[in-house]
């Protein structure tokens, strides 16, 4: 039977049906008709992403459709008579599909249409953002005492826009000689830089390649820094818009104003007070170099922070001059006078106001960077409020004290006084730092003088000593298995140059000799517990007790009570007669740890960390035990004698008052004179040294600069600047 199909289902010449001849299928949804009225029709559904972007794309292409329309009415009977016919007829074999020369061509140009016309869509859809990023905004930070006072406002990421003619035209062209010598005549991008980035993305996983000024620009400030394909390819067409939008000067007078130079600063003008001190209109050529390598990472360039920087900045200062003679704007005869490199400032003077609070400002900057993950860059954009330890009323205190004592001596022996050294720091059992005295000031003196690991700590490390002993117990002759104990009230010899023992017999030093412990003033004291001893600082016990422990537990403890490894002396018996030099705040950390019932905290000196007022994650440290409770408890109660002995009138009358523990602490070579002491769970160290800068870093003799055992300047400072003492 044949089948009869209606005449408008007839097939015609081509194959193909009328879509209008095809008959309606029937709804069979199952929707009412009441469903189906005007009432209750259902909100038609919104229009996707991808709908919508269409529509703006037709509607900004709709003028070059307009216009191309009528010539691709007429070229498309032509393309359909010249489509190739593959596989190609008249060949045999594999032959019939190699391409010939006419289809390879044709698909080259095919392959460049296409890619030019993505790119025209691209160009047409990109819009050059309005809102400048925060790498353009920058912000100041801020910090507070820890009653949340304000207590100083940072500077480090002001800047100041400067008018490009203000700008002295050598300094243009050292910035663009070494960025991008062809940026008056590029078109914003570098079509070789783009390439080259493409290429190191799909072999090496980054994105690194040369970048026009403009494209650098965009970078600063409209995008964010990651190094993916989508944003160099989204700074790419924005460049491309904004150099039509924008004069070359204009875009030029942008870059040097949001560029970063390091040292906290964004633009030329910052950077030439930053590193030189003085005005970008005061720059010379030579200067200006050297300002131009800063764009390639001030981390890697600034000559300050390392030799390895010092070097490479060299090579890119003598490079950029270079490179500015070659393209004509700097002659050979000025070139020539440029022979020397010049060197910047040591310090940002912008924001160096010389009171304590820089110091303090420096202590919580190098915490918050370390404890909340933020990189020197993100930290200098600034928007942080940091909320540190520092009490304001101890750091006044404290401050004063050690003033009132520098200016006594300045005025009792000036030249000796020239030399010395004050460093001092408070810190809580549970490891805030309350107060610091950094130096005399910030300007003159950049490095922190309660920071310093500079002098050993003398006898003020005996308590540690002691620590170790009770906590590990002693081993006097070689046949002890296991350690036997010792208590405060062990006796040990305590007179003058007592030779010190192992359990194999006597030490002898290296060159044959046999060591023997030596007391202050050559004084005996006969057999001696190690509690008295520890009360009167008597050396000799605490000598033999560290051999009888070991020294590698010693060290050990010491440690764990907070000293820094690299600070930890020499593992000889002078180790016991604190040859380690810790700072004063690890000091003052150490004693806390006592106070602490021997569990000890890392000092640190930030509480909170916000960003615009949202808070930031802060690895704030945990006690972590030292000792047993029972070790530290028995140290303090010595230290507490020791007070009680040495400064009898300064303990409270009343039996329910508060008595401080603490000991003085000398060396054996009279070059350092320390107090620590702990009050109502606050441990303060003061040391006081001298140190001849100009000369050398060997620590010189004090010559009574310290005062005297029963006038000591350290414990003046420390009974000042402790309440109720003060």
């Amino acid at each position: 039977m044949q089948l009869k199909l209606p005449a408008s289902f007839r097939a015609d010449e081509t194959m193909q049906l009328r879509v209008s001849d095809i008959p309606k299928v029937p709804d069979t949804s199952g929707t009412s008709e009441k469903s189906r009225t005007s009432g209750n029709r259902r909100k038609a559904p919104r229009p996707s992403p991808f709908a919508r972007i269409s529509a703006v794309l037709r509607s900004r292409l709709a003028p070059l459709a307009a216009v191309l329309g009528p010539y691709v009415t007429r070229v498309t009977p032509y393309a359909r008579k010249l489509r190739p016919q593959y596989p190609r007829p008249g060949r045999s074999d594999w032959r019939r599909w190699i391409p010939s020369w006419r289809q390879c061509l044709g698909g080259f140009f095919a392959s460049l249409g296409l890619s030019t016309f993505l790119l025209v869509v691209a160009y047409a859809a990109t819009d050059v953002p309005q809102n400048l990023n925060s790498y353009a905004t920058q912000q100041d930070n801020v910090f507070f005492w820890s009653d949340g006072t304000p207590m100083a406002r940072t500077g480090w990421v002001q800047r100041q826009a400067m008018p490009l003619k203000d700008i002295p035209e050598d300094v243009r062209w050292a910035v663009l000689a070494a960025e991008n010598a062809s940026f008056y005549s590029d078109p914003g991008i570098s079509v070789k830089g783009i390439g080259r980035a493409l290429f190191r993305t799909i072999g090496q996983g980054d994105t690194q390649g040369g970048s026009t000024i403009t494209q650098q620009y965009v970078k600063n400030v409209y995008l964010n820094q990651e190094q993916t394909l989508s944003r160099k390819f989204t700074e790419a067409m924005i460049s491309l818009k904004l150099d039509n939008q924008m004069s070359k000067d204009e875009i030029l007078e942008g870059y040097l104003n949001t560029s970063w130079f390091g040292r906290g600063t964004y633009g030329i003008q910052r950077a030439a007070q930053a590193y030189y001190g003085k005005d970008v209109g005061d720059l010379n050529a030579s200067e200006a170099a050297f300002l131009a390598s800063l764009l390639r990472g001030a981390g890697l360039y600034d000559p300050t922070l390392s030799s390895a920087n010092r070097a490479r900045a060299v090579e890119r200062w003598e490079w950029t001059l270079d490179r500015m003679v070659e393209i004509g704007k700097l002659s050979k005869a000025e070139r020539a006078t440029y022979t020397k490199f010049p060197e910047p400032l040591k310090s940002n003077p912008l924001y160096d106001t010389g009171e304590q609070s820089d110091y303090l400002v420096e202590l919580a900057t190098q915490y918050a960077k370390k404890a909340a993950g933020i990189s020197d860059k993100d930290f200098d954009l600034g928007g942080y409020q940091v909320y540190t330890t520092f009490d304001k009323k101890r750091e006044d205190k404290l401050t004063k004290a050690v003033t009132a004592a520098r200016k006594k001596a300045l005025k009792d022996d000036p030249k000796k006084a020239k030399a010395a050294h004050y460093g001092a720091a408070s810190v809580t059992s549970d490891g805030r730092i309350l107060a610091v005295y950094g130096g005399p000031d910030h300007r003159t003196q950049g490095y922190n003088e309660s920071n310093a690991t500079t002098v050993p700590a003398g006898s003020a490390f005996l308590p540690f000593v002691y620590a170790a002993g009770l906590e590990n117990g002693v081993h006097k002759t070689r046949d002890d298995e296991d350690a036997a104990q010792v208590t405060g009230d062990s006796l040990y010899d305590g007179n003058d140059k007592v030779l010190l023992t192992t359990p194999e017999g006597y030490y002898w030093d290296r060159s044959g000799k046999r060591v023997a412990a030596e007391n202050d003033g050559g004084r005996s004291y006969g057999q001696i517990s190690l509690h008295r001893a520890l009360e009167l600082s008597v050396n000799t016990p605490f000598m033999q007790l560290g051999m009888d422990t070991g020294l590698d537990k010693v060290r050990e403890t010491a440690e764990a009570s907070g000293f820094l490894a690299s600070s930890i002396g020499a593992q000889v018996p002078a180790l016991s007669m604190g040859s380690s030099t810790p700072s004063a705040i690890r000091m003052a950390s150490g004693y806390s740890t006592f106070a602490a019932g021997g569990r000890h905290t890392e000092p640190y000196s930030v509480l909170r960390i916000t960003r615009n007022g949202s808070d930031l994650p802060l690895d704030t440290p945990k006690p972590e035990r030292a000792m047993r409770t029972a070790v530290a408890e028995e140290v303090t109660s010595a230290l507490t004698d020791s007070f009680r002995t040495a400064h009898p009138s300064d303990v409270p009358v009343s039996s329910t008052g508060s008595v401080p523990a603490g000991k003085a602490g000398t060396t054996d070579k009279d070059t350092a004179a320390w107090y620590v002491g702990t009050l109502k769970k606050v441990s303060t160290a003061v040391v006081a040294y001298r140190i001849d800068l100009t000369k050398s870093l060997e620590p010189l003799p004090l010559e009574g600069i310290a005062g005297t055992t029963d006038d000591s300047v350290p414990y003046g400072i420390w009974s000042s600047a402790m309440s109720p003492l003060g």
